[in-house]
């Protein structure tokens, strides 16, 4: 009983004895949630144009970071090697258009995602040739001072610069892709591509702009957690925990990768403070995925999320 006690209700009693830490927390777990989400949302624009997930964002989180701080040690000023790794990211699009996705056109989506896994160590081996493997500084001269907010809830300044610019990218993003005919393109591809070269959208064109978006995204969020993590290759697993983001949210769905980012970075913060002492610590890391496998299990479609139903 006295286990029980101290796993599952003792924890409770901790977040109404202390309101003002559990506010601390709940807001430090949004504002990561914010970077999970930008992250996912480089997921959801591939799948929504191509109809296959890119198992390569989280490589192409590492290369853009590596890109741009590698270019840094090499004295290139900030706004240089900004605008070149931008253009980078931009021939990266290109090149896997015309290598990669050009000769696969309608084929099965299985095929399609094998392929963005030979993308991934092709990115993951050129980083590496370029490079090194050393962990590299990146410092853009973000504010990382805490900052007391209402006096009782101190937040990191680094991380409320981090959400507002993954914030403003993310809904930017959605708004292009859900009131433009660009976006209304990009849901046609998804759903035939056959049928979308037919009424004459033209295919490589719709893939290179969302490569292209995908490439930003994992720019600004390899930027980010490179600053606050350094530039190494684990930014690539901590990419993936844009995964269960998708899993909840959707992965159709941009409403749903910001949704699904919220949840799981307040979920894994608040799990982490209040039940990682008595079950051992290092919750974080695995929070996700167990949440992840419970929408797996009662709704599998995720939040946001449309029921398929086929009938035979």
């Amino acid at each position: 009983m006295d286990v029980l006690s101290a796993v599952f209700i003792a924890p409770f009693a901790q977040m109404w004895d202390n309101p003002e830490f559990l506010l601390e927390v709940v807001l430090g777990g949004l504002l990561s949630g914010v970077l999970y989400s930008l992250v996912a949302l480089g997921f959801v624009l591939i799948y929504k144009a191509s109809g296959v997930f890119n198992f390569a964002q989280g490589t192409m989180v590492l290369f853009a970071a590596l890109t741009l701080a590698g270019l840094m040690d090499k004295q290139v000023p900030s706004w240089a090697a900004i605008l070149l790794t931008i253009a980078v990211m931009v021939a990266l699009a290109f090149i896997v258009e015309r290598a990669v996705l050009r000769p696969l056109v309608n084929q099965e989506q299985i095929i399609l995602f094998m392929a963005t896994i030979g993308i991934t160590y092709v990115l993951r081996g050129v980083g590496q040739i370029m490079w090194g493997g050393d962990v590299r500084t990146l410092d853009l001269g973000l504010p990382t001072t805490p900052w007391l907010v209402g006096g009782v809830v101190m937040v990191n300044k680094f991380d409320l610069v981090s959400a507002a610019v993954a914030g403003t990218l993310v809904a930017v993003l959605a708004v292009f892709f859900q009131k433009t005919a660009v976006g209304r393109a990009l849901r046609a591809v998804a759903d035939d591509h056959q049928a979308a070269l037919a009424v004459g959208i033209p295919l490589k064109s719709i893939w290179v702009i969302v490569w292209t978006a995908a490439g930003l995204v994992a720019l600004v969020a390899g930027t980010l957690w490179g600053t606050n993590l350094g530039v190494q290759f684990s930014i690539e697993l901590v990419a993936l925990k844009a995964l269960p983001v998708l899993i909840l949210g959707g992965f159709t769905s941009i409403p749903g990768a910001i949704v699904g980012g919220l949840i799981v970075g307040a979920g894994e913060k608040i799990a982490e403070v209040y039940w990682g002492p008595a079950l051992g610590g290092a919750i974080e890391d695995w929070f996700a995925y167990m949440l992840a496998l419970a929408f797996l299990l009662f709704r599998p479609q995720g939040l946001f999320g449309e029921r398929i139903i086929e009938r035979v």
